[in-house]
């Protein structure tokens, strides 16, 4: 597979890369130089193997902008 570069360095990715990666928009990839040749890879956001990790109970929002009040004041004084 090829792919041209641009006068702003910019490639397009093939779709099979793309395909065989499971790429995404808004993905973010790395880029290494490893004896002379570019290695890339994806870096996958790892905050969705937390999910559910952490149970916490109904909130009290008029006590939450309570404290966000309190707060603010303090970081002001």
């Amino acid at each position: 597979m090829k792919s041209a570069v641009t006068s702003k360095f910019q490639t397009t990715i093939p779709k099979t890369v793309r395909d065989g990666l499971k790429l995404s928009i808004n993905d973010t990839l790395e880029w290494k130089i490893v004896r002379g040749r570019a290695v890339v890879s994806t870096l996958k956001k790892p905050f969705l193997k937390y999910r559910n990790a952490i149970k916490v109970g109904a909130g009290d929002i008029a006590n939450d902008i309570k404290l966000a009040r309190e707060r603010r004041v303090k970081n002001f004084q």
